[in-house]
């Protein structure tokens, strides 16, 4: 997955946000539980030592401290539970003080005494050698006999510590379910929330110049997606227009200069060839007779390019074999080689069959020829291959001229762009011949690709599909 995608961020998001508020919500539970549960311990300690107090230090005087142990030792069993039990005067003198209990867990004599306040509850902990926590609970007593006595009653922290431990087990394997269960519902939640966006940014990756009339689906959800659809959908009809009007007027334009540059060329011709002209004024005739003639050239091929984008490549398609086609351009683009002394080795020994208008893809293969001719200097080497590679016909143009630069091969297919200026002025051209076959290969559903090194050699590749009859 793209971890710069807007669904990934949203998972991530989703995931931490849950994840942070399991966390913080368990640990506002996990202390609330430890006041709660020590509070609760606490309180049981106080009403054991009020019960202790009502019930058998109220009539002290009539029955005698060993009465008080021997009934706390009845009922209570501090040894056996864990318990610790101290009943002391107000002179500090011991009534009670419980045993050790059974695991030796702490020392009852080891435990300080409350200080005396005016408080009549008090409540303190200690902290054992063997690291037992100890809540004690202290109650101020006045007996009937007028005797003043401080009860403590604690028990180890242990439960509470056990229930706790057991809380922070269940959070930290609780933690990993909830971020899988949220991260699977925020995944799905994502994927719907999402689809609509999905489906538009498939719908536009099909919208190209030749199908301008599509447009995008639109949701009716009432939603931003919805809103968006609609908006785009309204800028593609405007540049759909806007190319319209554009192809129109480039159409129109080349079909209106067509016959007055005809004119124009014939009697540019006629003055070159009339003898009885001055012949300065012959030569200047002659000049702009070539220029006519690179003019009717450029509009020709600008008429192309409006005939293509209007979708003429596509109304006379065919079967034929491409490998046989490009054989036979090589041999007649042969002699316009021979005059630069250029060899053009032609590999297509095995028949590769597509579809398409075989006059446009002869066209492509002219111009790629005429393109390697053009840059490549004398005694270089032009090498076409085409060959049927995993389903796909592939067609290369490869030389050894001077290559093309590095930051001006992504524009060699721009209509009108040139690669040096300098040398573009020594070689006839508008820089239209590798747009139109751009454009054929666009109508046909081919790919055309240029690869270049400096003082090597450019080679470009088309790759169209074969057919399937």
């Amino acid at each position: 997955m793209n971890t710069r995608s807007i669904s990934f961020r949203l998972l991530v998001w989703c995931a931490g946000l849950s994840s942070g508020i399991f966390v913080l919500s368990g640990i506002l539970f996990y202390f609330s539980l430890q006041h709660f549960l020590k509070n609760d311990l606490l309180g049981s300690q106080e009403r054991r030592a009020r019960q202790i107090a009502d019930t058998l230090l109220a009539h002290m005087n009539q029955t005698g401290s060993s009465y008080v142990a021997g009934e706390i030792e009845r009922f209570y069993a501090p040894e056996i539970n864990d318990r610790f039990i101290r009943i002391t005067r107000a002179d500090g003198t011991v009534v009670y003080l419980s045993g050790a209990p059974n695991d030796q867990s702490f020392d009852p004599k080891e435990v300080p005494a409350m200080p005396r306040t005016e408080k009549d509850e008090l409540s303190q902990t200690f902290q054992s050698p063997g690291k037992k926590t100890l809540v004690i609970a202290g109650l101020h007593f006045q007996a009937n006999d007028g005797g003043d006595y401080l009860v403590e009653v604690g028990t180890l922290l242990d439960p509470v510590e056990t229930m706790l431990n057991h809380l922070v087990l269940q959070l930290v394997f609780g933690l990993p379910i909830v971020v899988v269960i949220t991260t699977a519902g925020g995944y799905l939640l994502v994927r719907r929330a999402l689809a609509p966006v999905e489906r538009i940014t498939r719908a536009a990756e099909r919208i190209t110049q030749h199908n301008l009339s599509e447009r995008l689906p639109v949701s009716e959800t009432g939603d931003e997606l919805e809103r968006l659809s609609v908006s785009l959908n309204r800028m593609i009809a405007r540049l759909d227009d806007a190319f319209q009007n554009s192809k129109r007027f480039v159409a129109d334009a080349s079909h209106e200069l067509r016959t007055p540059l005809t004119i124009l060329r014939g009697e540019l011709e006629n003055l070159v060839e009339d003898s009885r002209l001055d012949a300065e004024v012959r030569e200047r005739a002659a000049s702009m007779f070539e220029e006519a003639v690179r003019l009717s050239r450029i509009v020709e091929q600008l008429f192309t390019l409006s005939r293509l984008d209007a979708g003429e490549a596509q109304a006379e398609w065919s079967r034929f074999d491409l490998a046989a086609m490009a054989k036979n351009t090589a041999e007649q683009m042969g002699l316009l080689a021979e005059d630069k002394k250029i060899s053009i080795a032609c590999d297509a020994r095995q028949p590769v069959v597509v579809e398409g208008d075989p006059a446009r893809l002869k066209q492509v293969v002219v111009n790629l020829l005429d393109n390697a001719i053009k840059y490549t200097p004398q005694n270089g080497q032009i090498q076409l291959r085409v060959q049927a590679v995993n389903g796909h016909a592939v067609l290369e143009v490869e030389d050894n001229g001077a290559g093309i630069p590095a930051e001006a091969l992504p524009h060699v297919f721009d209509r009108f762009y040139r690669v040096d200026q300098i040398r573009s002025g020594e070689v006839e051209g508008a820089g239209l011949g590798l747009s139109i076959a751009r454009a054929i290969c666009s109508a046909h559903g081919a790919e055309i690709e240029a690869a270049s090194s400096m003082s090597k050699g450019s080679c470009f590749r088309v790759k169209l599909p074969l057919s399937k009859n």
